[in-house]
């Protein structure tokens, strides 16, 4: 599909060689899907634990558990959702997400799909730092929690083969991860608001200073705190203003002084339900992360979706098109700016893109 003039300026480049689709800001009003959430059909919780996990560094787990819910009959094509860096499997359950996706007729119907949604390790349910091993817990990364995923499925729940997986922010690099380490796995894979390139620019460098801002405070100690750190909530916050929520979003929500004082003053004011520790392996987990290399193995369909103001990813660097190029097929659906979009967390809503990822579900080809 062409792009409109205003977002070839605003994104200054032209797709080639990947079949793009770009929503207009009409298109986005008239086609998107119903903006209404049916209810997602009720989860079912489970844990898979391995009793020796290796990691990539070498070092040894045992019994680490893998936290998963699914929704829907066993019997039906599998779907893996993965969810982003600091949330859980939940996340995937809101009514802007799974309730646009898993109810009665939508994309991802439970009733026509068996959908599995695991807690990544070191959140949620799942094996994490603050169970016990603090600081001391095995460095994990991306490559790690892919592999983890791939034992739950294989060995914990008989799955030897997935229709679609589909991930956001951290989901949709460890998407590509899978894509590259477990070529046709998976029917499809749907990458959303990630690239598949090494981390780097201001997504890598926010994140470091992230992890910075605790390990430095003294109130850290290493790890062996008694209180979160406060430098905990400061940088979270600073972090998501600075890499999470749409230009056109804020203006809109914080135009005036006061409102945006009042928007800080919500944020600091929030209870902190995170762990230091939890929160410093969480987003340090990302640091190696780099799919390129095996993109050239990937041989199945690929419909990547971000959003024209994502903070971390932003469109206009080339970066992801120039990626796609290695993926024999692969699609591009670029969400444009509006104030209704939410930047880096716009793929968070379904809403902007659920009429064409049934289309692409409709074109998989059938195993």
């Amino acid at each position: 599909m062409r792009l409109t003039s205003r977002l070839r300026r605003a994104a200054g480049l032209l797709f080639t060689h990947t079949l793009t689709i770009t929503l207009t800001s009409a298109s986005l009003l008239l086609g998107a899907a119903p903006s209404h959430a049916a209810e997602p059909p009720k989860p079912v919780e489970g844990s898979w634990v391995a009793p020796s996990f290796q990691f990539h560094t070498g070092q040894t787990l045992e019994n680490l558990r893998l936290h998963y819910v699914t929704l829907g009959d066993r019997s039906k094509p599998a779907v893996l959702v993965l969810h982003g860096t600091y949330q859980s499997a939940g996340a995937m359950l809101s009514r802007d997400f799974g309730g646009q996706l898993f109810g009665p007729g939508q994309p991802l119907d439970a009733s026509k799909y068996f959908i599995i949604i695991p807690d990544g390790i070191g959140v949620g349910k799942s094996t994490k730092p603050s169970d016990g091993l603090r600081a001391a817990f095995p460095q994990y990364n991306y490559a790690d929690m892919v592999l983890a995923q791939y034992r739950m499925l294989t060995e914990g729940m008989g799955v030897q083969h997935l229709r679609l997986i589909i991930g956001n922010s951290m989901g949709g690099m460890q998407t590509w991860i899978w894509g590259g380490n477990y070529p046709g796995f998976a029917d499809g894979l749907v990458p959303m608001a990630s690239q598949p390139t090494e981390m780097a620019s201001r997504n890598w460098m926010m994140r470091r200073m992230l992890v910075e801002s605790i390990k430095q405070d003294p109130a850290w100690n290493n790890g062996n705190y008694t209180t979160q750190p406060p430098s905990l909530r400061l940088a979270n916050n600073m972090f998501v203003f600075a890499t999470n929520g749409g230009t056109l979003a804020y203006q809109a929500m914080a135009g005036t002084h006061a409102q945006a004082d009042k928007l800080v003053d919500e944020r600091l004011a929030a209870p902190v339900t995170a762990d230091a520790n939890d929160f410093i392996y969480q987003w340090g987990s990302s640091a190696d992360y780099n799919a390129a290399p095996g993109l050239s193995k990937i041989k199945v369909p690929v419909l990547a979706i971000n959003s024209a103001d994502d903070e971390r990813n932003p469109p206009e660097t080339g970066i992801l098109q120039a990626a796609l190029k290695d993926v024999p097929s692969a699609q591009l659906l670029l969400i444009p700016a509006s104030a209704e979009t939410r930047g880096h967390g716009t793929t968070g809503m379904a809403k902007f893109y659920a009429r064409e990822l049934e289309q692409f579900i409709q074109t998989l080809p059938q195993r």
